[in-house]
């Protein structure tokens, strides 16, 4: 047997699109007339539509999340070790929903699409986002499949925001919130890494002040230099320390040589680079490194996080990892503090690892088993 057939994998999945005519208001003033978001589901939606689960992606994921496209496909969704029969998001017990973000560049409505006004490519004329913008487009997608309430609503980065801000703007909407690697808002280092990116993106002479696919073209030395800026602070310096070290792809550093010398640790980030600059939209990089920036969940509660928490009714769950920095153990605790200021029932649990942010991707077992743990309490208390 296959793996995409084994199982513990929800074996071959098909992306579904969902078209809304309705105008969406966004927070930056403007609407989108008309919009389509691409979503998978794995699983099965019970009878009284109780076992629904939404998934919520980071910066750079997408809707699919587990399973295969194809036989021929080798890669899995990017949580497959977490999502699937027996998995610590048990698609024998859940229902699962994973989309594309409003604005993302995998198949939903955003910069890449065309815009039904020019029958151009939006590009930078694409309105600005935030995560409320896709909180709110979010929710009408639960309307359309029928799910009044999420059992529980997921998200790892980027996407443990848009669970909490699901949890302020829609409390009647989602009983249990899992937070994984985030902030309620973030730090001025990251707001600076982010910049960083950007700069390296609209720096290069392809960029066209964004409308380089009306010339058939892609920023690609700008994006994959946004993916390396990103890339590395993504990892603990363990975890480079043991995957690269200070090995050598090529030369010798050798005295009085003249030979080039490439590190290990150089050729694995362009090759990041490259292959992400392939599959990303610049404009799209942009757009959600701002919606980042600007997110701030206490912002309309004088900044007060623990007057925001008590809009929420539903428990949470909130994970960190040891070495993460960009999304460190203390952002973490910030939010458990403030819960439990606010009386909000809440488990927390940080993860020992040295994998820095990247960690909430990858399969650690002890992670694996609070999340398996805390889903077998949200099935109890469905």
């Amino acid at each position: 047997m296959s793996l995409h057939n084994s199982s513990h994998s929800v074996g071959l999945v098909t992306p579904q699109v969902a078209l809304f005519d309705e105008p969406l208001a966004l927070a930056c003033g403007r609407s989108l007339a008309s919009y389509e978001l691409v979503y998978e589901t794995y699983g099965e939606l019970n009878d009284d539509r109780s076992n629904a689960v939404l998934i919520c992606h980071a910066l750079s994921g997408h809707h699919h999340a587990a399973g295969y496209h194809s036989e021929q496909d080798k890669r899995p969704g990017w949580w497959n070790e977490c999502i699937g029969p027996g998995k610590a998001i048990d698609t024998n017990r859940f229902y699962v929903v994973s989309l594309n973000n409003l604005g993302g560049c995998h198949g939903s409505t955003g910069p890449s699409t065309i815009n039904p006004q020019t029958g151009k490519p939006w590009g930078p004329l694409f309105p600005p986002l935030r995560v409320r913008d896709w909180v709110n487009s979010q929710a009408r997608l639960a309307d359309l499949l029928g799910i009044e309430c999420w059992a529980a609503i997921v998200g790892g980065s980027l996407g443990g925001m848009q669970a909490m801000r699901w949890a302020l703007e829609y409390p009647q909407r989602v009983k249990h919130c899992l937070v994984i690697a985030s902030a309620q808002k973030l730090s001025a280092q990251n707001i600076a890494f982010n910049e960083i990116a950007r700069q390296a993106i609209v720096s290069d002479s392809k960029f066209a002040e964004g409308y380089y696919l009306d010339n058939n073209e892609i920023p690609d030395k700008g994006l994959a230099l946004a993916r390396m800026v990103g890339h590395i602070t993504y990892l603990s310096d363990d975890a480079m320390a043991s995957k690269f070290g200070r090995d050598l792809r090529s030369g010798t550093l050798e005295v009085g040589t003249d030979d080039s010398v490439e590190f290990q640790v150089e050729s694995y980030l362009r090759y990041q680079g490259s292959r992400f600059s392939d599959s990303f939209d610049a404009n799209t990089y942009i757009l959600m490194t701002r919606a980042l920036d600007y997110f701030d969940l206490a912002r309309e509660y004088n900044h007060d996080p623990v007057a925001a928490f008590r809009e929420a009714t539903c428990s949470f769950l909130v994970v960190s990892f040891s070495s993460d920095w960009r999304f460190s153990p203390q952002r973490s605790q910030e939010l458990v503090d403030a819960l439990i200021a606010a009386d909000r029932p809440v488990s927390y649990a940080e993860i020992e690892s040295n994998d820095g942010h990247d960690a909430f991707l990858l399969p650690i077992p002890r992670y694996l088993e609070v999340i398996s743990a805390y889903m077998t309490r949200v099935e109890e208390k469905r």
